[in-house]
């Protein structure tokens, strides 16, 4: 037998899923978070995942990992003393930046400029100059270059970017910095802009390739210290890390290029909400993953997630290909406070994370949490994780009732309802970000929950947002470890082109894109796939001449000819056109102009069988573990609590009720009711008697197409 096992670790917990590629049979492990070492807390659940297997660590044999790493070193501040090496008269590239304050009005009062991650001191020019077209203007003064690489030296640089203007253009002289560097700074990292990010536009680049250099340091230590222990604890195992587009890349590759990884987690949850929705039979999906301390939200149209091509990480932006996720501080373990200035509750960004957690973990928290708040509406059973925590209730309600005292209610069930009714509009208006924001009706879209707090909140959201129906994949809080584990390995190659459609025909952007492509499939088959096996997609970023920004659009090289004809040019228009007028609602008659060119190259996806659930007919009396109030609407209700794992294919469970699992907990709330999908997934829709719920999206009138 085979085994897969995906790793994701967050803020709060580490989750471990192993599957059996064979017969899909899955075997999961939640365990907290060690963020001093992460690699920890990843060997502790992967070894307990395996004894519950009953299989030895030898007999995986690749482990799929989506991480943070590079993400805290952002958030933390913690990255190496970055030197960056620029052309002569752009010293303050960084410093210069771009003219965004976020924010509203008078936002630049109270908002700190954040400091460059490479320091003015640490900055140094060097004599040269290439042209937009490539053409060499200035020579690259060596010398110089030397002179200046020693005085990065003296200051105790820990990494080293180049980024000179124009390198997209042509990169030797970048090249041969870094070979210069190889001598006078042995043993500092080298990040090359030519090489990171081949594209227009000097400050991006230049800020994408030092962030590149700054997280470099930590993410090659922990890769090469996750696989000494997994070869340590017997794991002969190929290790993989998920990037921010959802792709896998070795650990290698990942080491050279972290700046990739900074979205790694988030985009792992997309890629298993779709793996989800796709085996229940829906195509069009928004996703929310709610965690211990945010919530990640994105949406997938017809099974592809939307790609932006930036990544924001706090204060931070980088050019890089990711998941169009959208985070929001709204946690399981965000904070519920009242300011003083504003005696209104707020809820979140603040969370109480792993150490010390909700107050109800019993690990030394006192302040009031998400968490706490569904302890004390009776949402959560006694134990999560599996019996690894057990939860307070007397804690949690001593904590919320902190806020009833200082909002004036006199009851601990009305303040908790309240911390959920914030938490979950934050939740929405994340959601609106990336529907109504982006032309989408988010009534046209399922929605899936996960993540360990997901599936408590996931009806509310489905009754505000409209989207139904809303989707409980197995395994709901380690989702994000099953999306590391089913998905392809890939790489990508660009080319910033800055030509109108005029000076192009449809034979010389073929020729481009198949240069791109063989370049993005090298680390692929120096991975062993094999070249068969490989698919290409290819994009391209335009804009109307005159513009300052460039829209996405996909690229469909079979409409190209292969002769001097511009029928696939013409088809690439019209696609701009139309999105740019569902995006802006108007066209300009400017003529177009291809900005950057972009192939990428994915493996196959890993064939895992697919468990099927015997069916049981629509009573669901057999899995059924007794009653319990809840709070709902204002009032104690007599709630069924359910054990998930006891459900078959067909039951239906009528709410109110509570649907216990190892590693979440479902509530679905009177006038709904959730039906078991045979793939084991809950379908969560309104019944009959639910006041002005649309008559499609009732229970038992969507049609299934997963049989289809």
């Amino acid at each position: 037998m085979a085994f897969r096992l995906g790793v994701d670790v967050g803020g709060t917990f580490t989750d471990i899923l192993l599957i059996n590629e064979d017969t899909g049979e899955t075997y999961r492990y939640k365990t907290s978070s060690t963020p001093q070492d992460q690699s920890i807390g990843v060997l502790h659940g992967i070894e307990e995942a395996c004894k519950a297997a009953g299989v030895s660590p030898h007999e995986v044999r690749e482990v799929l990992h989506g991480t943070t790493v590079a993400t805290n070193a952002i958030l933390e501040q913690k990255g190496a003393r970055v030197g960056l090496v620029t052309t002569r008269g752009f010293r303050q590239v960084l410093q210069i930046a771009r003219s965004f304050v976020p924010g509203g009005l008078a936002g630049w009062i109270i908002w700190p400029k954040p400091e460059p991650l490479a320091d003015l001191e640490d900055t140094v020019e060097v004599t040269e100059r290439v042209s937009t077209t490539g053409e060499v203007i200035t020579a690259l003064d060596e010398e110089d270059v030397r002179a200046q690489l020693r005085k990065l030296h003296r200051q105790g640089i820990e990494a080293l970017s180049i980024s000179l203007i124009n390198a997209f253009a042509h990169g030797d002289h970048e090249r041969r910095i870094a070979e210069i560097a190889a001598e006078e700074l042995p043993g500092i990292p080298v990040s090359r802009s030519s090489v990171v990010l081949p594209e227009l536009r000097e400050y991006e680049r230049t800020i994408t390739t030092v962030a590149n250099a700054y997280v470099q340091g930590q993410v090659s230590r922990y890769v090469g210290n996750l696989e000494s222990k997994l070869g340590g604890a017997g794991m002969d195992a190929h290790l993989s890390i998920l990037r921010s587009d959802g792709g896998l890349v070795s650990g290698k590759v990942a080491a050279d290029n972290p700046v990739s990884l900074l979205l790694s987690g988030p985009a792992g949850g997309v890629t298993g909400a779709v793996w989800a929705a796709e085996k229940a039979g829906f195509r069009d999906l928004l996703t929310f993953d709610m965690g211990g301390t945010s919530t990640d939200v994105a949406l997938v149209q017809n099974l592809t997630p939307r790609i932006g091509r930036e990544t924001t990480v706090g204060d931070l932006t980088v050019r890089a290909t990711s998941v169009d996720v959208r985070t929001v501080g709204a946690g399981g373990g965000s904070i519920a406070h009242v300011p003083p200035l504003t005696q209104a509750l707020r809820v979140g960004p603040q969370s109480a994370g792993a150490v010390p957690g909700p107050a109800s973990y019993g690990k030394g928290g006192s302040e009031p949490t998400v968490t706490d708040a569904n302890v004390v509406l009776g949402y959560l059973p006694s134990q999560l994780a599996g019996g690894e925590i057990g939860l307070d209730t007397a804690a949690a309600e001593t904590a919320v009732n902190t806020i009833a005292e200082a909002i004036g209610l006199d009851s601990a069930e009305a303040t908790a309802a309240g911390i959920i009714d914030i938490v979950n509009e934050n939740i929405y208006g994340a959601l609106k970000l990336v529907s109504t924001q982006q032309g989408f009706d988010p009534r046209d879209f399922a929605l899936v929950a996960f993540g360990g707090a997901g599936p408590l909140h996931a009806n509310a959201l489905g009754r505000l947002t409209g989207a139904w129906p809303v989707i409980i994949p197995p395994s709901p809080g380690v989702l994000c470890a099953y999306g590391d584990a089913t998905t392809s390995l890939r790489d990508e190659s660009a080319r910033t082109l800055v030509r109108r459609f005029s000076e192009l025909d449809d034979a010389q952007l073929r020729g481009i894109l198949g240069e791109l492509a063989e370049t993005a499939r090298e680390s692929l088959l120096a991975a062993g796939l094999d070249a068969g096996d490989l698919t290409t997609t290819y994009t391209a970023d335009l804009r109307y001449h005159g513009q300052g920004f460039e829209i996405p659009i996909t690229i469909d090289l079979d409409r190209f000819d292969g002769g001097g004809g511009t029928r696939g040019l013409e088809e690439l228009r019209g696609s701009f056109d139309a999105e740019h007028e569902r995006l802006f609602a108007f066209l300009l008659d400017n003529e177009h102009e291809l900005v950057t060119a972009r192939a990428t190259v994915s493996g196959p996806r890993p064939d895992v069988a697919s468990p099927v659930l015997r069916d049981g007919g629509p009573d669901p009396a057999e899995a059924a573990r007794g009653r319990h109030s809840i709070w709902v609407d204002g009032a104690p209700v007599e709630a069924t609590i359910y054990d998930r794992h006891l459900l078959k294919a067909g039951n239906v469970v009528v709410g109110p009720a509570v649907i216990a699992e190892m590693d979440s907990t479902t509530l679905v709330l009177p006038g709904h009711a959730a039906t078991v999908h045979p793939h084991g997934s809950l379908l969560l829709r309104p019944t009959a008697d639910t006041p002005d719920a649309p008559e499609a999206a009732l229970v038992g009138a969507a049609r299934d197409t997963s049989k289809d």
